[in-house]
């Protein structure tokens, strides 16, 4: 359990973003209701087609096929098979990540993100978990002992490119970081004969300090209920954007042709019954980062680290050498910079920085 000077100073952040920078969140509708338009769309406003389908009531909607059969142009085009593809293709569409139909062959299988660690000011320790694995999971017992040895007292712990369909794994990730006895999460099937898995810690925590946690579109299935545990048993404070939505366990079944639909047959819930399947987990302090930047980022940190991306280089001045060179290096750095963009040299990581300002900013307030 963090220190009472942690929480307090933890707390107090939490009130900064809520009067500060963060948006107001707007109430989520209730599960299985149809979005609603737009609160800042204008009442005179022309409805979207997406908006007028969903306002039809099941008498409507039996009434528009009816119609289409008898009064469309080509009547033969509207048959069973076609007005089954078109059901099949608008529920893919309306219940992302809820439903995916694969093809007859087995795709390639994405490279597991690998395990990333490093110590930034001497003290905060940067974790990037990686896919949340067992080999990861070894690795991240390693350096939690290593960095109890230099003293580590504050852990930002980088979600940004972790994902499992193992919701027990992700729950042994948490057990490194969560109080003993803490419930994390459970595991539902819609069935009334089944019981809900419960995850919780049996172990007492490896590390007990300040949590920063780094999420976004690439923190999928197990990192999210990961992510939700750190916030709810250990107070960590989230960064950066909203994580996929797919924290539900899935089951293939085979199609008569071979290939195969993937449904989503279980759904992660929080302690209090939230859901994360399909909103995600959202961040407590939103920044806004191109995913694509931050994966060359991570690619590029094997070689350079993340330090090159997160503190700023030494700004040139204006010397001697340059008054004779006849060039002022202060008013060519924008060109300068504008000539690396140009050659695909990754932005900075905007996340990161942020969460070592906030780290930063934490222990200045708990000196005074």
């Amino acid at each position: 359990m963090l220190n009472r000077a942690v929480v307090a100073a933890t707390s107090f952040l939490f009130a900064l973003i809520a009067f500060g920078e963060s948006p107001t969140p707007s109430p989520s509708p209730a599960k299985g209701a149809p979005p609603s338009p737009s609160a800042n769309s204008s009442p005179s406003a022309t409805p979207t087609t997406e908006q007028v389908i969903n306002s039809l009531g099941e008498a409507d909607l039996q009434a528009a096929i009816s119609l289409l059969k008898s009064n469309f142009t080509n009547p033969d085009a509207i048959t069973p098979a076609e007005l089954n593809r078109a059901t099949l293709t608008g529920l893919v569409v309306r219940m992302p990540g809820g439903l995916v139909l694969l093809p007859n062959r087995e795709s390639a299988a994405a490279e597991a993100a690998p395990f990333y660690s490093e110590i930034f000011e001497g003290h905060i320790g940067y974790l990037r978990l990686g896919e949340l694995n067992s080999s990861n999971l070894k690795e991240l017992d390693k350096k939690l002992q290593e960095f109890g040895q230099k003293k580590v007292d504050a852990m930002i712990i980088d979600l940004r490119a972790s994902s499992t369909s193992d919701f027990g794994t992700a729950a042994e990730f948490a057990k490194r970081f969560c109080p003993k006895g803490k419930t994390f999460f459970s595991v539902r099937k819609p069935s009334t004969a089944r019981q809900d898995r419960q995850f919780s810690s049996d172990r007492d925590p490896a590390f007990q300090g300040l949590i920063v946690v780094l999420t976004d579109g690439d923190t999928a299935g197990g990192a999210e209920a990961l992510a939700a545990a750190l916030r709810s048993n250990d107070k960590a404070l989230l960064i950066g954007q909203a994580s996929a939505g797919r924290a539900v366990e899935y089951s293939d079944l085979p199609l008569p042709s071979g290939k195969t639909l993937r449904v989503a047959s279980a759904e992660v819930l929080l302690p209090d019954g939230q859901p994360l399947f399909p909103g995600g987990v959202k961040p407590d302090l939103p920044v806004e980062m191109p995913v694509n930047e931050k994966r060359q980022i991570f690619r590029l940190s094997a070689d350079k680290g993340m330090g090159p991306f997160v503190y700023e280089t030494e700004r040139p001045h204006l010397n001697e050498a340059a008054l004779i060179a006849g060039t002022n290096p202060e008013l060519d750095l924008p060109d300068l910079q504008r000539r690396n963009r140009s050659r695909g040299q990754p932005q900075r990581d905007a996340v990161l920085q942020r969460a070592l300002d906030v780290v930063t900013s934490l222990e200045i307030y708990q000196k005074h």
